[in-house]
């Protein structure tokens, strides 16, 4: 143990070895002689506790806790951290005790990223020409001030695809946290808006002229103005100064940005503690890299690397199973999980026929769960994408089990998902104006003043659209036109009476794909959301019902969906979830959603070897998120409605994040029945089929 270990015996009560490692690193020397410290905190290996038990540490060895910054993700994780290092700190008594120790909270930094730029830009931003009298705009407002200048510089107007607000605020964010140029930018994820690479110059510039002159800043703002506060002669050595000790949590989820804020504030690295996991580092969708924790040592020099290992949280052979998925990853931190709770089965592969099949089995194990002890709010589903629970939904909502669903926005209050229900409901209902301007609207060439004009041409018609067939159309709808007033004469007409809705569905939607990459980003995914969106029309009886169900009154959130009326926040219910929301939460019972190739990995997402080793580490948080009982779901079938084939089924190999090797750390288990009749009606023997050609196709994909 440490020298400094007696001294602060009571700080280090409950801390493993590892930990108090951590917590007493460079305790008693100057600053400027305390090594840089990257603390590789390992899924449930008590990543909090230390990291606050440091900053007590640092405060009892007699730092000035206004000397000390602790950033962190959410304002959330601040406020938690702050209280406990003021707890850690009451637990000091007698001669140990000091009045600094009262109210630390109020005198550490502490906060996000974000929040510590807007205090120290308010007070340094002078020196930069900056307004200290700023207001900061959210996502939704710096969309809107983007809106204002793209229609003020007419861009549209020479480009009619031109990016929306949405994609030019997503670009102008990409180049700000990622310090790539514009041009490079475009080349890699954009190729198709390179011609209007210098009308995005043209708005960028506008859009940062625009927010200066009215003392705006975005959040990417803040952090851009930080950087450049550090970077100035005359004012970064004043910001520098004021810390003597840095400690940063979630280091793994960091930008290019806060990576180079970082440097400055810290130049040589000393007094800088970083604690993250490679291992879960998954956002780089909004701009972390990997890299920032992985180089670390590299980029710092003398670092001290503390990995945190011992696990409280899961089962050793649930540990067993995510270390040798991680394992597979191209580079990564050296570390290895093993468990402070030794007893435990092992994880369940559950291979079911379809995701009917899936989401049965699944209520009916969370139901048995809850029998043997287990609360709904100790289970929880995660998914890679949010459309991948939407029979489980309708499933759980048929039970009457109730859920909550957290991550990205319910799949029927989608845009693309409302838009493709707007063309029904105004086939239902002529009389619902909502649904026939959002339709109108979508078409190109038809704005707000064309589609208010189209609208009352059909009132005055007696809602009959046949009067639509003499409109003169525009230039840029006319070739849309003619297919757009025939589709609604097929959805009011006698063949509506004879499709089924699913038939009515698809054709609504082919027309719609032709639509979707001028009003939305994401085109690819969003046919899938739109094909997930066929497969359950199937089930409804006819349009009534189908609108009736899904969109006459969309719920606002999830327990409306599950049929809990009058519910409140204390009740015992289920956690649906994308694994990315699902990072720092933990269960008894983890049930992970359709773990097969085109799933996790997504098929979107197998271009480079980054973004493959980005989804084996959404499997490992998946994985790790579960404390007893964990279930991995393989649906042989999915449906996928391919181009070209008459199937809309196809057969999904088990993920390649689970090779043949390691399915001995499973048990593997049928859910349905073992003899598939429906089927194969003149099998009677015990093989199983579709459980047989699953495993075929995993050695095929090995």
């Amino acid at each position: 143990m440490p020298d400094g270990a007696n001294q602060f015996s009571k700080l280090l009560q409950g801390l493993n070895e590892e930990q108090r490692s951590a917590v007493l690193h460079g305790l008693g020397s100057a600053p400027a002689e305390c090594s840089p410290l990257l603390i590789i905190a390992g899924a449930g290996t008590g990543k909090t506790t230390t990291l606050t038990r440091r900053v007590a540490a640092l405060i009892a060895s007699g730092v000035d806790p206004a000397r000390i910054l602790l950033l962190t993700f959410t304002r959330r994780a601040a406020m938690e951290m702050l209280h406990r290092v003021e707890a850690a700190l009451a637990k000091l008594q007698g001669a140990e005790a000091s009045p600094m120790f009262q109210q630390v909270g109020r005198a550490v930094v502490g906060g996000t990223f974000h929040a510590v730029a807007a205090r120290l830009l308010r007070q340094y931003g002078n020196a930069i020409g900056l307004s200290p009298d700023f207001t900061v705009i959210d996502r939704s407002d710096a969309e809107d001030v983007m809106h204002a200048v793209r229609a003020e510089l007419e861009l549209a107007k020479q480009n009619p695809k031109f990016p929306k607000k949405g994609t030019c605020l997503n670009i102008y964010s990409s180049v700000i946290n990622t310090g790539a140029r514009l041009s490079e930018l475009l080349e890699e994820d954009h190729p198709q808006l390179l011609d209007d690479l210098d009308r995005l110059r043209a708005l960028f510039q506008s859009y940062r002229e625009r927010k200066l002159a009215e003392a705006i800043l975005d959040y990417d703002d803040l952090l851009l103005y930080w950087d450049q506060l550090l970077a100035e002669p005359s004012v970064g050595p004043a910001v520098r100064e004021r810390f003597d000790h840095v400690l940063v949590d979630e280091y793994q989820d960091t930008n290019t940005l806060q990576a180079s804020i970082l440097s400055q504030l810290c130049p040589h690295g000393n007094g800088l503690t970083v604690v993250g996991d490679d291992a879960q580092a998954i956002y780089a969708f909004r701009g972390a890299t990997v890299r920032n924790i992985l180089d670390f040592p590299q980029s710092h020099r003398d670092t001290t690397v503390i990995p945190l290992e011992l696990n409280y949280r899961s089962r050793q052979p649930i540990l067993d199973l995510a270390n040798a998925v991680i394992q597979g990853a191209s580079e990564r931190l050296e570390k290895t999980l093993r468990a402070n709770k030794v007893e435990g089965p092992k994880p369940w592969l559950v291979r079911a026929r379809d995701e009917t099949e899936q989401a049965t089995f699944i209520a009916d194990e969370v139901l048995e769960l809850v029998e043997q002890g287990t609360e709904l709010s100790e289970q929880a589903i995660l998914f890679r994408s949010s459309f991948h629970s939407l029979a489980l939904e309708l499933e759980l909502n048929r039970r009457g089990i109730p859920f909550h669903k957290y991550g990205g926005l319910k799949f029927i209050e989608t845009a693309h998902v409302k838009d493709l229900i707007a063309f029904l409901r105004m086939a239902e209902n002529p009389k619902d104006t909502l649904s026939v301007r959002r339709v109108l609207t979508m078409l190109p060439g038809i704005g707000d003043k064309a589609a208010t004009k189209l609208t009352a041409q059909l009132i005055d018609a007696n809602y009959d659209f046949n009067v639509w067939e003499d409109h003169t159309p525009a230039a840029a709808t006319r070739e849309y036109w003619s297919d757009f007033t025939q589709l609604i004469n097929k959805l009011t007409g006698p063949w509506a009476k004879r499709a089924s809705i699913e038939e009515q569905v698809r054709t609504v939607r082919l027309f719609y794909d032709r639509l979707i990459e001028l009003l939305h980003d994401h085109a690819d995914t969003r046919r899938r959301d739109l094909e997930q969106l066929e497969f359950i029309s199937a089930r409804a009886s006819d349009r009534t019902s189908f609108l009736t169900e899904m969109t006459l009154d969309p719920p606002t959130s999830t327990r409306e969906l599950s049929g809990q009326p009058g519910s409140n926040e204390d009740e015992d219910h289920l956690t649906l979830s994308t694994i990315h929301s699902a990072k720092g939460l933990e269960f008894d019972a983890i049930y992970v959603l359709q773990v097969t190739d085109g799933s996790i990995p997504s098929e979107m997402s197998l271009g480079t070897q980054e973004e493959l080793d980005e989804e084996r580490r959404l499997l490992y948080v998946a994985l790790t998120r579960a404390r007893l009982h964990l279930y991995v779901m393989h649906p042989l079938r999915q449906y996928t409605k391919r181009r070209g084939f008459n199937d809309a089924y196809g057969y999904t190999p088990l993920s390649r994040f689970l090779p043949k090797k390691l399915l001995p750390l499973l048990n593997e288990r049928q859910a349905g029945p073992q003899e598939d009749t429906e089927l194969s009606p003149h099998i009677t023997g015990k093989a199983n089929i579709q459980q047989s050609v699953g495993k075929r196709l995993d050695d095929m994909f090995q």
